[in-house]
């Protein structure tokens, strides 16, 4: 393990070989392996093997590893699994649900008719809400910027 890596960090124990995972891709960035809590059928996990905590401290370069190893997984799964789409997803802080804090993306296989749903029902916004919060977005607001 990474002598910068928690030593209680999940992932960084599965990079490191200390716990068992099932491996399904790996480069010299990053490491993907199935989740043992699966969403679905052929629900993996893809990690960058440094340890950083989540997306807003990810480097770019093991972002787009990751996006890589996450888009070979996910053709994995509609051709050797059937699956008839494929859900990314990463939970960004404990408000979004994150557990693991060890950057990761969720490969999910969607099939018709799964269980799976979304988090919220979609619905029509608040037009002055929309252009108030693109507005600041677009500005950089806190913690963005160009």
């Amino acid at each position: 393990m990474a002598e910068d890596a928690p030593a209680d960090c999940l992932f960084c124990r599965i990079v490191a070989g200390d716990l068992p995972a099932t491996v399904v891709d790996e480069d010299e960035r990053t490491l993907a392996f199935m989740d043992i809590a699966p969403a679905t059928r052929g629900h993996a996990l893809v990690v960058p093997r440094a340890h950083v905590p989540g997306l807003l401290e990810v480097g770019d370069d093991d972002l787009a590893a990751c996006a890589r190893t996450a888009k070979r997984v996910a053709g994995r799964a509609k051709a050797a699994l059937g699956a008839d789409g494929v859900y990314l997803l990463n939970s960004c802080g404990a408000a979004a649900w994150q557990t693991v804090f060890h950057f990761h993306v969720h490969v999910i296989p969607r099939y018709a008719g799964d269980p799976l749903r979304l988090p919220w029902i979609p619905g029509p916004g608040d037009p002055g809400d929309i252009a108030a919060a693109g507005a600041a977005l677009a500005g950089g607001g806190a913690g963005g910027g160009a």
